[in-house]
């Protein structure tokens, strides 16, 4: 979520015998041999099923996957991990069903004291999140708190993306990326997400960033991972979708399939609401042409995961868009293998789910479908979270 945002069907045919019919007469032997199902042509089982599913792409089912929630503090007075009775309690209000992803975020630096102070990796809460069975995903930046306010939003001269590829922080990352393998469980790391947006100081716009910047400090940041052994961070690259509203182009910030193990996107149904107002936007109308981008140009062989998706609107409205999200997950989306739910008043707007009893049962119904897995994770490999199998 920003600190500000301005803004034909293939037919299958099955013949049961082809060419062993055609014996006799010369007119049938002819008749045969110009039927579309003769034996040269006849689909096996796979290729039937195959155009089936073309024809009816709602018989598809929805894939394995991971689900969780980036829950803020208002079910309990405490936001996860560092209060997971809120996990518990959207959990027994929305689902009914135990969450295998929670989702929180850490700067590099608390810049609220003096002098500044390096944030440690956050072992305590991970463990929190294992403990309860889920698997962390932790929102990295390379910037510090307190946010500075508008006009200097999003400007952190201490933190450009070449200072970042230089090596002026080498010593804080290394110990954060030994303190993640000590901890030895996988978990998914989101660094610097959003960067083809403005609003983040790593974005590749603004805080004196140049082209090339973002690419080099990502990789910068995985060697240093990779030289202390921190194999069990699952590396996720997650930009902002673009709905109309041009952003920073994504191929040139792509830093290759051997520092990206899951990609993503981001991205919310706006609506007519006050603080942002948008036109009413579908799942599809919303992430179609950044997923294609990303499965089909840029990576088109890894797995991706919606780290922060959600709908405003009426509870009617935003029920109708719930179930047409797992409709679409199902059948058009099939790259996604994890989605989390920002659950989240931000800006005074309704995003949470818990909010409106008819769209916390429109997600409890889709969620309920055994493809997505609950709070089975209280031990990791130490290596990159693959998908889900079946």
């Amino acid at each position: 979520m920003p600190m500000r945002r301005p803004t034909s069907p293939v037919r299958g045919v099955t013949r049961g015998k082809g060419a062993a019919a055609c014996v006799l007469p010369a007119l049938v032997l002819i008749a045969c041999l110009l039927l579309p199902g003769s034996a040269a042509a006849a689909p096996g089982p796979h290729d039937a099923a195959s155009a089936a599913r073309k024809k009816h792409p709602r018989a598809l089912r929805q894939r394995p996957a991971y689900w969780g929630a980036w829950i803020d503090n208002r079910l309990t007075g405490g936001q996860p991990p560092w209060d997971m009775s809120a996990v518990n309690a959207f959990e027994q209000r929305v689902s009914g069903k135990g969450l295998s992803l929670v989702e929180f975020s850490a700067p590099f630096y608390d810049c609220g004291r003096s002098p500044c102070a390096p944030l440690p990796f956050p072992a305590k809460e991970m463990n929190a999140i294992r403990n309860y069975g889920a698997i962390p995903l932790i929102s990295w930046g390379s910037d510090s708190i307190p946010v500075p306010e508008p006009p200097a939003l999003p400007n952190q001269p201490d933190f450009e993306l070449r200072d970042i590829a230089a090596g002026t922080y080498d010593g804080y990352i290394r110990e954060f990326a030994e303190a993640a393998r000590n901890w030895g469980s996988g978990f998914f790391l989101r660094f610097n997400h959003e960067m083809n947006g403005d609003w983040f100081p790593w974005g590749a716009t603004v805080n004196g960033a140049q082209p090339g910047d973002y690419v080099a400090a990502w990789r910068h940041v995985h060697d240093i991972f990779t030289q202390v052994g921190a194999t069990n961070a699952t590396w996720v690259w997650c930009p902002y979708v673009e709905v109309k509203r041009k952003f920073a182009a994504l191929a040139p910030l792509y830093p290759g399939d051997s520092y990206v193990d899951w990609t993503c996107m981001d991205g919310f149904n706006w609506g007519k609401n006050p603080t942002n107002p948008h036109p009413w936007h579908s799942f599809d109308e919303i992430f179609s042409a950044t997923y294609r981008e990303i499965t089909k140009r840029i990576a088109p062989h890894k797995p991706m995961i919606l780290a922060e998706i959600a709908s405003t609107g009426s509870p009617k409205a935003k029920s109708k868009w719930i179930r047409d999200m797992f409709k679409m997950l199902a059948t058009r989306y099939r790259s996604i293998r994890a989605l989390i739910w920002f659950n989240q008043v931000d800006r005074s707007i309704d995003w949470p789910l818990d909010t409106s009893p008819a769209a916390a049962r429109a997600f409890a119904k889709g969620i309920r479908n055994r493809a997505f897995k609950s709070n089975g994770y209280a031990t990791g490999s130490a290596g990159p979270v693959p998908p889900p199998p079946p």
